[in-house]
């Protein structure tokens, strides 16, 4: 029987979220990885890593937005069927998470390097169902009993 071969969701959202994303990744390297963001303008960035998705922006101040990207998520899962979804935020990371977990992807948390004091909401939302929880900062970690620091990437 053939083994299944491990495929690799990394979802972020544009901007900071993402650059922090791919700062790590050789982490993927190897595997078969499709790309979920929110901004066109970085699809050819994105598309050298495989196949790329770019649904709606969104937040908790638009939930019919928020919403859309549900189902445009859940959409993606169904079709992907990721083993894996590495994310560092935001909203449309989160969805990108949960839709994946029903499907029984692990989740990959990095929270966000911005987030001094605490786990960002993002963050918070996901370490429920999040199999590995990192925050970039020693004394975030430190605050939550499954949140691991290994670092910060920029």
């Amino acid at each position: 029987m053939a083994e299944k071969r491990m495929k690799i969701c990394l979802a972020a959202s544009s901007g900071g979220h993402l650059t922090q994303l791919l700062k790590v990744k050789d982490v993927w390297q190897g595997y078969e990885v499709f790309c979920v963001s929110s901004a066109a303008i970085v699809r050819e960035k994105l598309e050298r890593f495989g196949r790329t998705y770019i649904v709606n922006e969104c937040n908790r101040k638009h939930p019919v937005k928020s919403l859309r990207v549900l189902f445009q998520c859940l959409s993606i899962s169904v079709k992907e069927r990721p083993s894996v979804v590495i994310s560092t935020g935001a909203a449309p990371g989160i969805l990108m998470c949960l839709t994946a977990r029903l499907f029984s992807a692990k989740i990959v948390w990095l929270d966000s390097i911005a987030n001094t004091e605490r786990l960002s909401m993002s963050g918070r939302m996901v370490r429920p169902f999040a199999g590995l929880m990192l925050s970039q900062w020693p004394d975030v970690a430190a605050k939550y009993k499954d949140v691991e620091y290994a670092g910060a990437v920029i």
